[in-house]
């Protein structure tokens, strides 16, 4: 039998989304440009240029756990028909989770997590690999991102 074989887009088809910018490519100097499929949908960048269009360079792909506890802004939780969003960046980055309590537990990792470097800053010689608290914290957060 022959049918239809969706085709990974060609190098320079592949386009992201800003939140500022619409769409941007990754530019043609970047080791992830002849990259065609990502596992995660989301990138992080060092650099953005404009020359014909809108290019990120210095990119790597970033899954959804790392991108909820290390990125900027606020995490919330909020119900959508049946099921738990958890939102970043005010809506702007969204993602179901698997159910109320995880999505809730994910938002009370994040505020532990940004406790814990708050209080690292203040006080630079805490290690916080021998700090029990610290330890608790990192711990989860290595086992939620390698079984993720």
């Amino acid at each position: 039998s022959t049918g239809a074989v969706k085709m990974q887009p060609k190098a320079e088809e592949l386009k992201f989304v800003t939140k500022n910018d619409g769409y941007v490519h990754i530019h043609p100097s970047s080791v992830n440009y002849q990259t065609r499929h990502f596992e995660s949908p989301y990138l992080v960048y060092h650099e953005k240029v404009k020359t014909s269009r809108v290019f990120i360079r210095d990119c790597s792909m970033v899954s959804v756990y790392p991108l909820v506890l290390l990125g900027g802004g606020q995490v919330h939780v909020q119900p959508l028909g049946g099921d738990f969003v958890i939102s970043l960046d005010d809506g702007w980055i969204r993602f179901v989770a698997a159910s109320h309590q995880v999505a809730e537990l994910v938002k009370e990792l994040r505020c532990e997590l940004d406790q814990l470097l708050q209080d690292k800053i203040r006080n630079p010689s805490m290690d916080l690999c021998e700090c029990p608290r610290g330890s608790r914290i990192i711990g989860m957060i290595v086992k939620l991102v390698t079984t993720q």
